[in-house]
Order: structure tokens, then sequence, then C-alpha cells
């Protein structure tokens, strides 16, 4: 009995010739197990066992793959698995028994005549999900230029990662290597490539890093490439991820995602689209935050100096619902195509409740909207920013009117011109303000292009949601959207 040579990332070459692949604990393998002896006796055969190295029996053909280096990068997906192998490749391949098709594969009459004539095959051990990640760190040729931090054998690998510091004070997945190098199979993109300098500390970080986060906040590979696009956009210039931090305000980043990638991670735009229950859309934003943390140093109590914080400052990504809505979508706007995936960040606080169950015509809705709008951080705060996440019941008001996104944001404004005589310092007995400098004017409660709006929430109930801004660029952040890169 042959026995293979000590495991390593090079591709074992297949004898040439017939080679079936097998494992025991098969019925069908076993079955064939008669077939396999045939085959050695009447042609140039090696049958390759994967679990018990003595079966189907000791023998010259019989070659163990203890480390299932050949069935793994050969891409053996079921047992027996027959193959003609030339050069040591496989040119041709049969799956299961069936006598015909051996025959005919082989150019060997009278194979198996007293088995039945069909029999479907078994998982290939090497495709055992329980074997898989182990057998991809072993054989995948891994260049992770992460430093690993081994754990002591008594050590609880979930309260360790507390211990150093690493969680947002929610528990985190251990990032193994398996973990990480399935994370990084949801990118084609370099695991050394640097994707942004993350503030505070300025620290470069690359695929590998952001894939090590993502792991240890729970999300699935799929979920990388929305994940690396949604850090590229906090490290601009422009979004100004070291104020957000450092300021004594609630806000922090809210990712909205647009294009078909927002099915295909199966993301919510429906019910209960700001809260629980999803898990792209909670673990996208968090792994986001947990970079910020973990690679910029941007923890609460350092640079992060916010008063009260928000919980989604742990992390707020959510997806339009762009199938439901009379207008274009909130990256449309943007200047993007519609079948173009995107990440779109902008900083906010927490989102209030906005309720109207009695307004008919957008006119009415409208003009309560604007009503609600003026107390948007402050009653006596103008030139500010909000975000506002009109839910469905709302929307069908303009659906059925016919008024478009330019309409409404036109309209919308227009009710949200403000007199600053109400807003100065003492104006109505209340010290807060704008200085009497601007006094006998007019000013909008938001500044031009500071309304962002987003369709999004469930069809249960007259409500929308808006979240209050931060500082107005140039000094604060500048909403900012990322094109996805797969």
């Amino acid at each position: 009995m042959q026995t293979m040579a000590e495991s390593n990332t090079a591709k074992p070459p297949l004898p040439n010739g017939l080679v079936a692949i097998v494992k025991e604990d098969c019925p069908t393998c076993v079955l064939v197990a008669p077939v396999l002896a045939d085959l050695a006796d009447r042609a140039s055969m090696t049958t390759i066992t994967q679990d018990n190295a003595a079966f189907p029996q000791v023998a010259d053909w019989v070659v163990h793959d203890h480390d299932l280096a050949y069935s793994w990068f050969h891409d053996i997906d079921t047992v027996p698995t027959l193959l003609r192998v030339v050069d040591g490749e496989p040119t041709e391949r049969l799956e299961g028994w069936k006598r015909d098709d051996w025959e005919a594969f082989t150019g060997i009459d009278g194979l198996g005549v007293d088995l039945p004539d069909w029999r479907p095959g078994c998982g290939s051990l090497s495709v055992d999900p329980n074997r898989t990640d182990e057998i991809a760190v072993r054989f995948s040729g891994s260049t992770m230029s992460s430093r690993r931090v081994e754990i002591a054998a008594l050590e609880d690998e979930w309260e360790a990662l507390y211990d150093r510091d690493w969680s947002d004070g929610l528990p985190v997945v251990p990032p193994t290597e398996a973990r990480v190098l399935r994370m990084l199979e949801g990118t084609t993109r370099a695991p050394d490539e640097v994707v942004a300098v993350v503030p505070p500390d300025l620290a470069d970080v690359t695929v590998e890093k952001i894939a090590i986060n993502a792991v240890m906040a729970g999300c699935k590979p799929d979920n990388l490439p929305v994940v690396l696009a949604a850090v590229e956009a906090i490290c601009t210039d422009d979004f100004n991820m070291h104020g957000v931090l450092a300021t004594t305000m609630d806000v922090g980043p809210i990712i909205i995602v647009n294009g078909p990638i927002t099915s295909e991670i199966d993301m919510n735009s429906g019910g209960n689209v700001l809260g629980q229950g999803n898990r792209a859309n909670a673990t996208i934003g968090r792994a986001v935050q947990l970079v910020v943390r973990n690679v910029g140093g941007g923890k609460p109590g350092g640079v992060d100096r916010s008063a009260h914080g928000s919980p989604h400052k742990i992390g707020l990504a959510f997806a339009e619902d762009e199938a439901g809505s009379p207008w274009t979508s909130l990256a449309e706007s943007r200047g993007f195509d519609a079948d173009r995936s995107t990440v779109t960040v902008w900083c906010g606080g927490g989102p209030q409740v906005f309720v109207d169950q009695l307004s008919r015509t957008p006119e009415s809705l409208t003009k309560h909207f604007a009503n609600y709008l003026k107390t948007n951080l402050a009653p006596k705060m103008a030139m500010m920013e909000t975000l506002l996440v009109i839910g469905p019941e709302h929307m069908s008001r303009y659906r059925d009117a016919g008024w478009d996104r330019a309409r409404f944001l036109a309209e919308l404004d227009s009710h949200l011109q403000l007199d600053t005589d109400d807003l100065i310092r003492g104006a109505g007995g209340i010290d807060e303000g704008l200085p009497e400098a601007f006094a006998g004017n007019t000013i909008g409660k938001f500044w031009p292009g500071g309304i962002h709006v987003v369709h999004a929430g469930g069809a249960t109930g007259l409500f929308s949601m808006a979240f209050s801004g931060w500082v107005p660029p140039p000094k604060g952040s500048v909403c900012t959207t990322k094109e996805i890169i797969r």
C-alpha cells in the first residue's frame, strides 16, 4: 500500500490512467469495491481512498489520501468518482455508479454484473463542512500577514477577546485563520491591498484587516464588499471620520446600501429596517465600527468623546426599498446608475419617529413633515442636515399624486425657511440661538442639499423617521457615496 507524502501546498499529480476516488464510509463505494479490484486486474487502475487506508483492500493499487490533498486539489465533490488522467490531470470524470456509464468510460464490459444498475454517490470528505476550513488553511498557501495571537488551552477564546479590548461591548466571533480565509472569499480584492488610512491613528488598513473585523462582527463573506466600500467612504477627507469621533455629539456613520447587492445579500429595507433581526444590516455597520476601533484606535474615552453616544454607534446599516419606491433612489440622486451597487455614508445622530395618520394629500403631509423637522436637533438650530426615511404608507401619498423626489424636496424646503428673529439668542425667553447679527433675515433650517431622503420601512403604519445631523461642510462631514467593488 502506498502512502502520500507529507502535506504541503503543492498540487499532487494523479497517477495516469484510470483513477477512482472512494471512501469506506459510503455505501456506493463499498458496493463497487469488487469492481475496483476487477479493474485493477484488467486495466491500468489506481484507487485513492479517503478514510480507511485498507479500503477497498491492502494492495499496491490503493493509495491513501490521508490529508485529502488529492481530493481537495482535484475538486472531488462526490465519491465514488472515476477519472481518466493524462499527465497527472483529470481529462474526464464520472460520479456515482452506473454500470453502462462505467463500461463505456473504461471500455471494459461485464463490470459488476451482480450489482444494481445504478446507485448515487456520497459527498467527498474534502467538501465535508466540518473539514473544509481546516483543509483550506492547510492547502491554500495562505500568505496572511496579520499577527497570530495564541490563546492558552484553558483560556475562553470569547472572553480572551474582551480581555484584549477588541470588542465593542458585545461578544465578537474569534477570527481564526480559517474564518478569515473564508471571509476573504467574498471579494476579488487582494488581501494585502490597502483600502484606506483609518483615523484617528491614521493606520493603513488592508482588505485582510477589514476581513478580520468583519469576522468578529459576524458578517458573512458576501457582506465583505459592502464593508470594504463603507470603510473606504468613511476614511475620506470629506467624511472626516476623525471629527465624527472627536465631537461630543451623539453622531456616527449611518450606512445606506443601494443596488442589486441588497437583495443578493438579503439586506432588510422593510419592517424593522432600523432595528434588529437582519444579519447583514446588523453586522455590516458593526464591522465598520470595529475597524475604526481596532485598527484606527477610535475608542470611547479616547478620541471618541461623545457625551451620550447612541446605539447606532455600535453600527447601523440598512438598504433602501428601491423596488417599492416611485422615486429615484438615494444613489441615483447622487449620480450613480440604478444597476450599480453603492454605499452611502452619512453622519447623524439617533432617529426620531414622525407620525401622520390623517394627511391624504402630499401638500398636507409635506407641511407636517416641515413642522416636525423644524425641531430637528433643536428648534433654534439652523443650516444643519437631516436624513429622512419615508415609510411606504407616507410614500403612497406622493406616488398617488405623481410627485417625484425633486418636487418633494422643493416643497419641503419652501416650508423650512425660518425667520431669524425667532432664532436669535434670547428670543422667546430662550438663551440659546443665533447671534444677534442674524436678526431680520430668513434662513433655511437645513443648508442647501442638506436634506437626504430614503424610502424604507414596513407598510404597517403611517410612520417615517428622521435622523438629526452634525456640523455641515466644510467643517463637518460630507455625505459620501462609493461604488461597491466585488
